[in-house]
């Protein structure tokens, strides 16, 4: 039995089409028991009504409020533990569903549709974007990553709640789940998938989106492994003392002597900064996760 949630916010056009696809996937996987829910992200258009006539368990927001939250807000009331998310919009091949289910069903957390072909690259500013960030999360994660934000996942309802505290309400979902699981050791595996020309009118705001998918990644990286940005700070500063050493015998300045004796001070500062940090961190996270042992 799964649950295939799907946010939406103005998707009147294509909404009817997604939820037919669905229940055909539901219908030849045979689980009777299986659920679509919508999440209608306060849609200006036909969504909500749409999907109500169409049989699927609709959730309506009072006001717009993210695709994060609308996600959280659909597997909270899913039925089944195995969650498979996908967009409203089209973009996803929900023909593949069974194939990450397959694969999930091999052992793995988590089973993301690593996005391919002409329609994902689109314009070079954003391929370029996602090359920025997607090297930012392989960094902090310490792991290749396939595609750090794809909106086709399958995962445990049980195992992602735990998370729902540190994961974002925003367009970040999807990196945000993807940076806790890889971070706390889960297996994740990539399959590939063709992505679609959408139907309508994207809802991402490019640049600002991008970095709000920035600022979490920074407060991943501290909350997670703070010690790599520490260690990042340190380089920096051993780079920098190492500039003014050579200055130092090079011109006989005694002021650039000082700074590298301050740059190797700072080095040992942010470095016990860093140890101290991941200890916290060590003490927060086994608080947190003794908390949902209990409940389990």
């Amino acid at each position: 039995m799964i649950s295939i949630v799907i946010p939406a916010f103005n998707e009147a056009e294509i909404i009817e089409e997604t939820i037919d696809h669905c229940s055909k996937i539901i219908s030849i996987c045979g689980n009777s028991d299986s659920e679509i829910v919508i999440v209608d992200d306060c849609s200006t258009d036909k969504t909500f009504e749409i999907a109500k006539e169409k049989g699927a368990k609709v959730l309506r927001h009072p006001h717009n409020i993210g695709y994060g939250r609308s996600l959280k807000d659909g597997i909270s009331v899913a039925k089944n533990d195995i969650i498979v998310i996908t967009d409203a919009d089209g973009t996803y091949p929900i023909d593949r569903i069974p194939d990450l289910i397959k694969e999930y069903n091999q052992g793995f957390d988590m089973i993301v549709g690593a996005r391919q072909g002409k329609n994902y690259d689109e314009s070079f500013i954003k391929k370029l974007l996602r090359l920025m960030l997607k090297n930012l999360v392989q960094y902090t994660a310490g792991r290749k990553i396939d595609d750090i934000n794809s909106g086709l996942r399958v995962f445990s309802r049980s195992s992602v709640m735990r998370y729902f505290d540190t994961l974002c309400d925003t367009f970040s979902f999807t990196t945000s789940l993807t940076l806790a699981y890889m971070m706390t050791g889960r297996f994740v595996k990539y399959i590939p998938i063709e992505y679609h020309v959408r139907v309508g009118k994207s809802k991402v705001k490019m640049f600002k989106d991008s970095l709000r998918t920035l600022q979490y990644i920074t407060e991943a990286i501290l909350y997670y492994n703070p010690l790599k940005i520490f260690l990042l700070v340190c380089l920096i500063t051993v780079l920098f003392g190492g500039l003014n050493v050579a200055v130092a015998f090079a011109f006989h300045l005694k002021s650039a002597f000082y700074l590298s004796v301050l740059s190797v001070v700072l080095t040992f500062l942010f470095f016990g900064m860093g140890l101290i940090s991941v200890i916290l961190k060590q003490i927060l996270h086994n608080l947190r996760f003794s908390k949902y042992s209990k409940i389990d």
